[in-house]
């Protein structure tokens, strides 16, 4: 992945870590489920699958990707492990 495209996210990242906000003035962001590792982007009739990469930034751990065909970044946070019952 072109350094440019990891910076965006990272950028989007921190953003969302730190705020709880899901936005960017400069791409269009997408907050998915949790736990969610790919997704399928249509365009028109098409449709590709975008796998997310895992990040962890400040104790967190979210899955996320950028999809250059639409200029948008893909975000799912990973769920609080379960406790053992």
């Amino acid at each position: 992945m072109p350094s440019i495209e990891k910076q965006l996210i990272l950028r989007v990242l921190e953003h969302f870590v730190r705020t709880g906000n899901a936005s960017d003035g400069q791409v269009k962001v997408i907050c998915l489920p949790a736990d969610k590792s790919s997704v399928i982007e249509k365009t028109g009739a098409d449709g590709r699958t975008i796998l997310l990469d895992e990040y962890k930034l400040d104790g967190k751990v979210i899955w996320a990707s950028y999809s250059t065909r639409s200029g948008t970044v893909y975000l799912s946070p990973r769920s609080a492990p379960r406790q053992p019952a």
